[in-house]
């Protein structure tokens, strides 16, 4: 009898050792290693959604701590929330067109502040701010983009907006990436139908660095892979004036339904085989030898 309750007190306490040990060491992990920073100078940021990041949360380079999360808030009258980070002085060589994404460590890990450094010349100082940004993705888009879709990083303060029109957008949603030459630029931020066109607006937000697009560009709705997202596509055309803030996408490509590809490809078909066989009566000789 001693022996049981021995191996029970034996147990009990082994249990309560490792709870501290594991409380402990997310102490040391967390709030007590992000408190301790020297001398250090404050960027901002804003997000979309900063999903489950803290204060004091880590600012990383390449996997290296650089800073940490001073402060997050939401800012007035909007639904974006400003992060305030804070940076240590030794890493004063940031440049300012760097981009802030939100990441996350492990599976299941804490989610940090990860910043990738742009090509300006000039650097972040105190009260600089970040105009790219990446926030964090919820399940939702990740399985997107594990389906073929793809995201941009956000240009608060910095994007502009045009409009398209198209007679069918297919699977086309708000958030789908706007690509030129495969690479993301921006993202669709509206759809509806037009009452009197009686067609699709499709309303685009283009990151501002890509502010010399031509004018008489046209925009066409892909599908990433066999059965991925839809997103729109520009064709940069010819035109030495370029894209502005509200401009129309005259020239446009629907998204191509499924029926109408079967139908298609059902049309050349038969049309090939009507082709054969006259080319092949054609063949023989009508007239004289």
């Amino acid at each position: 009898m001693s022996q049981r309750k021995s191996y029970a007190a034996g147990t009990g306490l082994f249990i309560v050792l490792g709870f501290a040990a594991l409380v402990y060491l997310a102490t040391q992990t967390t709030s007590v290693v992000n408190s301790h920073q020297g001398a250090s100078y404050t960027v901002e940021a804003q997000f979309a959604n900063v999903g489950q990041l803290k204060e004091r949360a880590p600012v990383k380079v390449a996997g290296v701590r650089v800073g940490q999360v001073q402060s997050i808030t939401l800012l007035p009258g909007k639904d974006v929330a400003q992060v305030r980070l804070s940076i240590d002085r030794k890493f004063d060589q940031v440049p300012a067109d760097s981009t802030a994404v939100i990441y996350t460590s492990g599976l299941l890990g804490d989610q940090y502040v990860g910043l990738q450094f742009g090509n300006a010349k000039s650097y972040l100082a105190d009260g600089g701010h970040l105009v790219l940004t990446k926030s964090t993705q919820p399940l939702e888009e990740m399985l997107g983009k594990f389906f073929g879709a793809g995201g941009t990083a956000d240009a608060f303060g910095g994007s502009y907006k045009v409009n398209a029109h198209f007679t069918n957008v297919g699977t086309l949603s708000v958030g789908a990436p706007v690509r030129m030459a495969g690479v993301a630029i921006g993202s669709v931020s509206d759809v509806k139908a037009d009452p009197v066109k009686l067609d699709a607006t499709v309303t685009m937000l283009i990151n501002g660095k890509y502010n010399q697009i031509p004018d008489d560009s046209a925009a066409a709705i892909f599908t990433s892979g066999l059965i991925g997202s839809q997103y729109v596509a520009i064709q940069p055309g010819g035109s030495p004036n370029s894209l502005k803030d509200g401009d129309q996408l005259v020239l446009t490509q629907s998204a191509m339904q499924l029926e109408d590809l079967i139908g298609k490809f059902l049309v050349n078909g038969s049309s090939s085989g009507n082709n054969a066989g006259g080319n092949g009566s054609s063949n023989q000789p009508a007239g004289k030898h």
